[in-house]
């Protein structure tokens, strides 16, 4: 086995480990939460407080990803959402905990990962070979999948037979478990760039810009993707909603749209991880825009008797969605330098979670005065455009070439 291969079946082990269990706990205080205040509004903040950080921080905190040590950026990234993870364990071991504190804690685990996360991306062009990052990203997307498959059922279940300080725990021995394995590989960090200029982090922000718009063709995707998240994420958010009052299903039908989901993307994931695609990248991303905008199209378009079809739909989105997100990263891992890899990763987080917290805010709104039916035809629509607009830029197309 070449030596990346080892390095990288270290490394998914305890990154599988980690998020799974991550997956397990978030869903399982989302259960707690439900049952115990009954109340969307608790919900909503309680995501908003999971999203805010990475998306406020990770305008800044790329320019740090790529000064310090990307492998140490990890572990202590894993180590703050276990110490974390263990103060709401003791909270709940002796009764103490609030509902502030879950927010708390969400925030707290989401600071983490707005420094591990990017440190993860931009760490693996310097171990991997560019012709497999398509598959490396195609099996990172399977770990994605896997984790949104069986953190619910697995959270439910424990929730039941345990208590919460003790479903709580297992976050901690994930996160541990990451760190641990990270200290048996060796992460090569990026050569910087010789200069006599001083260390400036809106300098260093501006330069990661730079980076991004030196590539007309990149420059252009990272405005359709945000202009495409915009849309989507309000409406991702109306899913439950739509299978409730227009399909008129119940928990059970939610659990199985939620399950066919995360079938898709674990599918698309597999297909890009077994198979090496030689196919240009930046169409292949053009298509899947087409193919998300014919999922909600056709979704908003069904009946109230087409429930059969809405999960089918959904699990063809998963698909899609795995295509288009092992297809960005591996392309931004090819054309970014490695030395401003961190920043730019974070700034495309932050770029598209802005939308998913607008979501959140809006979904009362758009689903009272839009219209839930309308919300889907609509963002189907916004993105069969932004997909014929990809494939037909020429800068776009010339960008995805090898």
């Amino acid at each position: 086995m070449d030596n990346w291969k080892r390095i990288f079946a270290i490394i998914w082990t305890g990154q599988l480990i980690s998020i799974l269990s991550s997956a397990v706990v978030g869903y399982a205080i989302i259960f707690w939460v439900s049952i115990e205040t009954g109340s969307a509004e608790t919900l909503a903040i309680a995501a908003i407080a999971s999203l805010l950080p990475q998306s406020v921080l990770g305008m800044f905190i790329g320019v740090y990803i790529d000064r310090w040590n990307r492998k140490l950026v990890m572990i202590l990234a894993d180590t703050f959402i276990a110490l974390s993870t263990l103060a709401l364990v003791l909270l709940f071991y002796f009764g103490q905990v609030e509902i502030w504190q879950i927010y708390l804690l969400a925030a707290a685990r989401s600071t983490g990962a707005a420094f591990h996360m990017p440190a993860m991306q931009a760490s693996i062009p310097l171990i991997a070979p560019e012709s497999q990052l398509m598959r490396i990203a195609g099996i990172n997307q399977m770990i994605q999948s896997i984790s949104s498959i069986g953190g619910p059922a697995i959270g439910a279940l424990l929730l039941t037979l345990l208590d919460m300080s003790y479903v709580l725990m297992i976050d901690i021995v994930g996160a541990l478990f990451a760190a641990g394995t990270l200290l048996f590989v060796k992460i090569p960090n990026p050569t910087k760039p010789v200069t006599d200029e001083k260390p400036h982090v809106f300098r260093e922000m501006k330069d990661g810009l730079r980076e991004i718009a030196r590539d007309r063709g990149l420059f252009l995707m990272f405005i359709y993707s945000v202009i495409a998240f915009f849309f989507i994420m309000p409406v991702a958010v109306l899913f439950p909603l739509m299978t409730l009052n227009h399909f008129g299903g119940g928990v059970w039908q939610m659990s199985v749209v939620e399950i066919f989901w995360g079938g898709g993307m674990l599918l698309g994931g597999a297909l890009l991880g077994i198979k090496k695609m030689e196919m240009n990248k930046a169409i292949l991303i053009g298509y899947m825009y087409l193919i998300f905008g014919i999922t909600f199209l056709f979704s908003g378009l069904l009946p109230p008797s087409g429930f059969t079809w809405f999960v089918v739909l959904t699990a063809i989105g998963g698909v899609s969605t795995a295509a288009y997100n092992a297809s960005f990263t591996s392309l931004i891992q090819i054309k970014i330098n490695p030395a401003m890899l961190g920043r730019v990763f974070s700034t495309y987080t932050s770029m598209t979670l802005f939308p998913a917290i607008i979501g959140l805010l809006g979904t009362g709104y758009i689903a009272d005065h839009i219209g839930l039916v309308n919300a889907f035809i609509i963002c189907g629509i916004i993105n069969l455009l932004i997909g014929g607009l990809s494939l037909f830029t020429p800068s776009i197309k010339a960008t995805g070439k090898s």
